[in-house]
């Protein structure tokens, strides 16, 4: 019976490992995935971009003149067509003027126009002059040549609008995924990363099923748990702490999920627009703070490295080697220190907590300061998303805690505190 719940217990470990390295494989893999997806979605790309407004303005504008149908629009053509004529008269008059005043000849040009020729009456055919220009201009051979001119203009005036913007980490990323566009790589990242989430989720609740599984059965020990047991017990709290750390714990991401309205009967729409991203785990954030080159980051960095990760893996450590007594180590002060003193020393609870304060604090924030941009009208929608949460390292880091009070209880079970 010892020996048939002793290979339970190998047993379950190795199923622990299995789901451990899937869970790291999986979140450094869409880790990568979400920062992908957040830089091809982001604002600068999109709303903030010229190119991308011009493409849909340009669009519009050459709907618009395929459509254009004069015909419709004589009431409003027929003014700006007499304007024209009117300022035409107005131009050739003044010309001819002008020229005439440098001659005697050309003074008794002038002098024979004033006589015969009634600027006025010229004018007053205007009207009739305007009506056959529309009516040249309605002939199919000119509608389409006015089309192609007005295309041309502005597909010229566009050409002139343009934004330098360095884009080659889109190409990048849609040459790694070989996707067909930058639309066909949002779909499959969107797709891959709600698939890998769930993933992950299910195997972390799993590792911790299993974590939880083995020391239910030491806690229904008779007799203080034989070292086997306790030393499984001691490396699936490494599993634990491993993947806690090594995996992100928090998601922060603050988004325009649609910002919309209608430009001349055509929908100008952008969607997903991030504005901010960021997904870490304790290790990466220890990264960015050690690499800082602020003093004072570097030494909180270190700090909290030394304080969450380094003495709950040496007291682990200890804790073997205090219930083997190689040695006579159960004896030695450091030891002793690690195994019964370094709780208070040890932040693993301290940083549960704020890790969990600044999920709640960066939401607020980040929901606060969305909810000021956030409209609804006829004329524009605004919708703005606050995607921060928790993810699983968070709480496999959390289950490493609570799992290593009660080894201390066995600890103390077998041993007192000595």
């Amino acid at each position: 019976m010892k020996n048939l719940k002793s290979g339970l217990f190998i047993f379950i470990l190795c199923l622990s490992f299995g789901v451990a390295y899937q869970i790291i494989v999986n979140s450094v893999a869409n880790q990568s995935r979400k920062l992908d997806y957040a830089e091809i979605n982001h604002i600068k790309y999109g709303l903030f971009s010229i190119n991308e407004w011009k493409y849909q303005l340009s669009e519009i504008i050459q709907d618009e003149i395929s459509d254009l149908d004069l015909r419709k629009n004589k009431e409003q053509l027929k003014p700006l067509v007499e304007a024209q004529l009117n300022k035409l008269i107005d131009s050739v008059q003044e010309h001819i003027q002008k020229k005439n005043k440098t001659t005697f000849k050309g003074r008794m040009k002038q002098a024979f126009i004033n006589t015969f020729v009634d600027v006025k009456e010229i004018k007053a055919g205007v009207p009739k002059y305007a009506d056959e220009v529309i009516k040249i201009m309605n002939r199919p051979k000119s509608k389409k040549n006015i089309k192609e001119l007005m295309l041309t203009k502005v597909e010229d005036y566009f050409d002139r609008t343009y934004e330098q913007q360095d884009r080659s980490a889109i190409d990048a990323i849609i040459l790694k995924l070989n996707a067909a566009d930058i639309s066909a790589t949002r779909e499959k990242l969107n797709q891959e990363i709600k698939t890998a989430q769930d993933s992950i989720a299910l195997y972390s609740w799993i590792l911790l099923g299993l974590v939880g599984l083995l020391f239910m059965l030491a806690a229904f020990e008779r007799n203080p748990i034989p070292s086997l047991h306790y030393i499984v017990l001691v490396i699936a709290l490494f599993v634990l702490l491993f993947c806690g750390v090594t995996t992100p714990m928090i998601d922060l991401e603050a988004k325009i999920s649609e910002m919309s309205f209608v430009l001349m009967d055509h929908p100008v729409k952008f969607l997903n627009q991030v504005l901010y991203f960021q997904s870490k785990s304790v290790i990466d954030v220890f990264w960015l703070m050690i690499t800082n080159p602020k003093i004072q980051m570097q030494i909180v960095g270190l700090l909290m490295v030394i304080f969450s990760i380094v003495f709950p893996v040496i007291k682990l450590i200890s804790s073997l080697l205090f219930y083997y007594d190689n040695w006579g180590l159960r004896k030695n002060k450091i030891i002793h220190f690690f195994v019964h003193k370094s709780g208070k020393w040890s932040m693993t609870d301290v940083m549960i907590i704020a890790i969990f304060m600044a999920y709640i604090g960066f939401s607020g924030v980040i929901s606060s300061q969305l909810g000021k941009l956030h409209a609804a009208d006829q004329e524009i929608v605004l919708l703005t998303t606050n995607g921060t949460s928790l993810q699983p390292g968070f709480y496999l880091f959390m289950g490493y805690a609570v799992f290593a009070l009660f080894l201390s209880e066995f600890l103390t079970k077998k041993f007192g505190d000595v």
